[in-house]
């Protein structure tokens, strides 16, 4: 059974950065996977936010957070980080990681549909 545990999560202050890192069990990154990191506000739908192919390395952000925010993967550890960097009151929402096999060809890590999900991990950010 998969499972996914996102830890980092915490409250900052705007300017300031974080890391949040997804740890899998029965899940090897070494197949052809996405994993991507998802988020929701209040109130708001859930969005993507940056996606990882775990095999060619390829990364996906959205908009709102290119150049700001970093999709790594170890995958010795099986374990995906993003580092978020310049952070925004609109980036406050719960973030969720998530795994799945390819499931388009070329890949869309981060519109595909995923099958796995962690429990969320809270990201505050003051102004």
């Amino acid at each position: 059974q998969v499972q996914l545990v996102e830890s980092g999560g915490g409250s900052v202050q705007a300017g300031g950065s974080l890391r949040l890192s997804c740890a899998a069990s029965g899940y090897t990154l070494y197949s052809s996977s996405c994993m991507g990191w998802f988020r929701q506000a209040p109130g708001k739908e859930r969005e993507g936010v940056a996606a990882i192919w775990t095999v060619g390395g390829d990364t996906y952000y959205a908009d709102s957070v290119r150049g700001r925010f970093t999709i790594s993967q170890d995958k010795a550890k099986d374990t995906v980080y993003l580092q978020m960097n310049s952070l925004k009151p609109e980036d406050t929402a719960l973030y969720y990681c998530a795994v799945d096999r390819v499931r388009t060809r070329p890949p869309r890590c981060l519109s595909q549909d995923y099958s796995n999900w962690g429990q969320g991990a809270q990201v505050t950010v003051s102004s």
